[in-house]
């Protein structure tokens, strides 16, 4: 019989997903941009497995999405491929741009966070100074200028009514908003294309203007 047991761990599902779409999902080495609306196409394609739904597929597919190896295959001249491989045309300069900046503020993020968790280089012994009739005086070491505070983006709530197709917004998708463009909008559900090429369905209460 076989096993109806869901699978709940990203890592679980990225792994089932490339093994059942080796050439679409890349494992190792250089990835391939997705087609968009990619998601739609893989709930379809899973709708009777029962080893993953729909949300954890969400999750796992921003997951993949989000990683310095992909983001660095999103350039120029690179094709967005289907569940089969198959090519679905080539990328826009406005998700190119897009993604480098996503791999850039990453990288920045990780590059801070590695040298705040560097041990400190032991201080030196000042050599001992000769006796001179008067005391020198010691110099007190500048004291560093204050970080200027990252900008605030202060976030309104949107209403449904306030929301038109290729109106550009931001969906709440955990700690950070993704910006992306309303394609659709069908009574309470509005569909975005995020920037990074993926498509989904949010009600108007997980949208920011």
């Amino acid at each position: 019989m076989e096993s109806t047991e869901k699978l709940t761990d990203t890592n679980a599902i990225l792994a089932y997903l490339y093994e059942t779409f080796p050439l679409c999902f890349i494992a190792e080495g250089e990835t391939k941009p997705l087609k968009i609306g990619l998601f739609q196409d893989l709930a379809e394609r899973l709708a009777d497995d029962s080893k993953v739904s729909k949300t954890q597929l969400r999750v796992a597919l921003r997951r993949y999405t989000s990683s310095w190896r992909y983001l660095k295959c999103v350039k120029a001249g690179a094709q967005r491929v289907n569940l089969d491989g198959e090519p679905c045309g080539e990328l826009e300069q406005e998700h190119i741009d897009h993604a480098q900046a996503m791999l850039k503020e990453s990288q920045d993020k990780a590059k801070a966070k590695r040298a705040a968790l560097a041990p400190k280089p032991a201080a030196k012994k000042a050599p001992k100074k000769v006796a001179v009739p008067q005391r020198a005086k010691t110099e007190r070491p500048a004291k560093p200028a204050p970080k200027a505070a990252a900008p605030v983006v202060n976030y309104v709530q949107a209403q449904l009514t306030d929301l038109t197709k290729k109106q550009r917004v931001n969906v709440k998708l955990g700690m950070t908003p993704v910006a992306g463009v309303i394609t659709d909008i069908n009574k309470e559900d509005i569909h975005v294309q995020l920037d990074s090429g993926l498509t989904i369905k949010v009600r108007a209460e997980h949208i920011l203007l």
